[in-house]
């Protein structure tokens, strides 16, 4: 019996991993994306399962939140009976989509069944609903409150919680306040363990850094120790039948109060079969002590450390360049009123992201969706900047875009005007609400275009917004630094990547 059982429980594995696909057929995209559904496919199941430190005797209290067809629970199932055949294990298993309850029942009869072969008790519980009602107490039949687990083995649906929802309030009153759905989880999943237990989870990287996490991240952090991050240098391999290319990052926790934080262990690989690189991370590395935003640096190798050594030894801050950044002040849908299509008396310049081009604002622009300019009056003017030159950086870039950060210069000579609007979705380096010396503006344009600021910005973003935040949290070269850089670019032009790297090199040491 005892040669057996490896295949028994790869067999588990394997059958869970056809209703998967089957599961995953039968629903449509609409359908998933509504619920934020990605099922987990049985590589990436096996690996998250992998880094579960199981106990060497006693029980193992499993919880698998959001668990689709099950994937999870039958890898983490079958390690446990393949490496500690005579522990006792219960799993529950929460799913909200009705569709999807006849294949996750199947699982964890299969689950049952399999252990029965072992000679282990194995219990289960299917949870036929909401995960957030159930794990708060929330409403309906979930009244009494869930005990604490061993292991909260995740997967969580990616969908964006509305600040007055249902969901968003009872996490909050729970443990935290956040404003996804997979922080949403996470969040429950820390508050459902016991000491020592563990959180697996594969999720978007994007909580790791952004002032919409910052809370989620304290609550995290204040808890739990992080054990293992890894990630894909191949965004479309996580999910790779579900064609999403969100950046993912596999990571393992243990619920602890100590004071004491170990080394983290970082790994990265292409894809799941492919060879994995691992290292051990300092955890102040890792996480800054005395960091008020809890931003978490993901190093993906060596290289990543050099760069943020390099970061470090710039010599600015932004307070210590006399600069603030941002966000503009213009939402557009609730100024409709003042908005003009185009430039007409008593108006001022209204700047989008599509004024800018090659390091410039190109304005107006005729024909455009977006509005080119909004009402100068009592209300709006509260709204502008005055005259001056300002560095404008896209809030948003798309996945084909070479780099993250898109930074350009407003120059008060290319735009006559009295004051300007920048709308909502770009940030705005000034003075106090007023403009730069010119020379610094065009030398922090040229830095922001670098590829080294690029690489900087990737290696702790996760997604393609680029906050005030994130900006703020940067060093910079130092004013004289940035206006010698400034000086270097010749007026009328935009100098290529390779000039502007050049540029950087240069004069930034």
């Amino acid at each position: 019996m005892a040669t057996e059982a490896p295949a028994l429980a790869k067999d588990l594995v394997l059958r869970t991993e056809a209703r998967r696909q089957e599961s995953s057929a039968a629903l449509d995209s609409s359908q998933r994306g509504q619920l934020g559904q990605f099922f987990t496919p049985s590589p990436a199941a096996d690996f998250i399962a992998s880094l579960a430190n199981l106990p060497e005797a006693g029980s193992l209290r499993i919880l698998d939140p959001g668990a689709g067809a099950g994937s999870l629970s039958a890898s983490l199932v079958a390690r446990v009976l393949e490496e500690r055949p005579g522990m006792k294990i219960s799993v529950t298993a929460c799913e909200v989509d009705p569709q999807l309850h006849s294949a996750l029942q199947a699982t964890l009869d299969d689950c049952v069944n399999t252990a029965r072969t072992r000679g282990v008790h194995l219990e289960v519980n299917l949870v036929r609903g909401d995960f957030i009602s159930w794990a708060t107490g929330g409403e309906g039949s979930f009244a009494q409150l869930p005990e604490p687990f061993d292991v909260v083995i995740m997967n969580p649906p990616y969908k964006k919680l509305a600040a007055g929802s249902r969901e968003r309030k009872l996490v909050s009153a729970a443990c935290t306040e956040t404003s996804n759905l997979y922080s949403a989880f996470m969040a429950l999943g820390v508050h459902l363990l016991n000491p020592g237990g563990q959180l697996l989870a594969i999720t978007p990287r994007s909580f790791a850094n952004g002032p919409y996490f910052r809370l989620f991240r304290q609550y995290f952090l204040e808890r739990m120790h992080l054990d293992r991050a890894h990630i894909f240098e191949a965004r479309n391999k996580v999910f790779a039948d579900a064609a999403v290319l969100q950046e993912n990052v596999i990571f393992a926790a243990t619920r602890t109060v100590a004071a004491e934080r170990g080394p983290v262990v970082v790994s990265t690989s292409r894809s799941y079969s492919e060879e994995v690189r691992q290292r051990s991370v300092p955890y102040a590395e890792m996480v800054h002590p005395g960091d008020r935003e809890f931003f978490i640096h993901i190093s993906a190798d060596e290289e990543d450390t050099e760069l943020a050594a390099s970061h470090a030894s710039l010599p600015a801050t932004l307070p210590d360049l006399g600069l603030k950044v941002s966000t503009g002040r213009v939402v557009d849908f609730r100024s409709r009123e003042h908005l003009r299509p185009d430039p007409v008396g008593g108006a001022v310049p209204l700047i989008y992201p599509l004024h800018m081009r090659e390091g410039a604002i190109k304005w107006p622009v005729p024909g455009a969706k977006k509005n080119n300019a909004i009402m100068l009056n009592e209300e709006t003017e509260k709204l502008t900047f005055p005259l001056g030159h300002y560095v404008v950086v896209k809030r948003l870039s798309s996945k084909e875009e070479k780099r993250r950060v898109i930074a350009v210069v407003f120059d008060p000579e290319q735009v006559s005007c009295e004051r300007i609007g920048f709308e909502n979705h770009v940030n705005v380096f000034h003075v106090e609400g007023s403009g730069l010396p010119a020379e610094v503006a065009r030398g922090l344009c040229i830095w922001l275009n670098s590829t080294i600021l690029d690489r900087l910005i990737r290696r702790f973003s996760g997604h393609t917004q680029v906050n005030a935040t994130d900006l703020r949290n940067l060093r910079y070269p130092s004013v004289e630094q940035l206006s010698v850089v400034g000086r270097s670019w010749e007026p009328g032009t935009w100098p290529d990547q390779e000039e502007i790297d050049e540029l950087v090199r240069r004069n930034v040491k």
